[in-house]
């Protein structure tokens, strides 16, 4: 058995998640990969708060560096003229919400593909010549790859989407651990807002995955109760066949909603 231990320590966490996950078989022995990170919900349930609340958080110095990483890269693109000419936040001085409002105002001004291009771009900036392609020899679209991908989510995107845990899905006919549910996004429940879910998030993290790494991804995101369904594996469907296409918009949440459309205007086409 190979162990890899990685664990992250903060006093402000208080929970402990821990990942068994099958690598690979040689000669009947199967080798593991154990991932671990301490979890920064502040609530004293340790779970999100009910839909309504807004969950609390202690971010800790890794929570702060990715969102400050993020922040900044969609910044170019969200920034004005007398924005870019102030002097920038230092390293930690960014938050959730300041990251959340940085994505809000890349949204401004651009239609619903323009938006996705956007992520796109900021995803790509953040990774080394050739990551693709090396992604895509590391893991071919087999069941594998899709549960190793689904097990580092967890941990790994718990600063962006909040707990999650793995789960049992159906893919083509066969039932393996690659699917991820997020109990209550935080970016959802943060932005409160449909557009910014689907077209920030969703789409360019399924297109990211499916088209550049080459390993199919669909994010179904329930909007009744904030929750969403990522499914490694599964080829996601067209925009147009997606029942987030006709998604109204959260009419008493969203700050840039437009309560009298039956569909969430942020996502048209224009």
């Amino acid at each position: 058995m190979v162990l890899l231990s990685i664990p992250y320590s903060s006093p402000s966490f208080n929970n402990y998640t821990t990942f068994y996950h099958s690598q690979s078989q040689s000669q009947s022995q199967s080798r593991y990969v154990k991932i671990g990170i301490r979890c920064g919900i502040a609530e004293p349930s340790g779970e999100p708060a009910p839909l309504g609340q807004k969950t609390k958080y202690n971010d800790g110095l890794f929570e702060k560096a990715f969102m400050t990483l993020f922040a900044r890269k969609m910044e170019n693109f969200g920034a004005s003229k007398k924005e870019s000419d102030q002097k920038k936040r230092g390293f930690f001085d960014y938050d959730y919400d300041s990251f959340v409002d940085v994505s809000r105002k890349v949204m401004q001004g651009r239609s619903r593909l323009q938006q996705q291009q956007v992520v796109r771009e900021v995803l790509m900036s953040m990774l080394p010549p050739g990551a693709p392609a090396q992604f895509r020899k590391l893991f071919p679209p087999t069941q594998w790859a899709a549960e190793f991908n689904a097990a580092i989510t967890v941990p790994f995107f718990f600063w962006l989407v909040g707990p999650s845990e793995v789960v049992e899905v159906e893919v083509d006919g066969v039932k393996q651990k690659s699917g991820v549910h997020i109990k209550k996004c935080r970016y959802l429940e943060n932005s409160g807002c449909v557009g910014m879910c689907v077209n920030m998030c969703k789409i360019p993290t399924q297109d990211f995955f499916t088209n550049e790494f080459g390993l199919p991804l669909t994010m179904n995101p329930n909007f009744e109760d904030m929750s969403c369904e990522m499914i490694y594996g599964q080829v996601p469907p067209p925009f147009e066949e997606d029942p987030v296409s006709k998604q109204p918009c959260y009419a008493s949440i969203c700050t840039i909603a437009n309560p009298s459309s039956n569909v969430c205007p942020k996502l048209s086409a224009n």
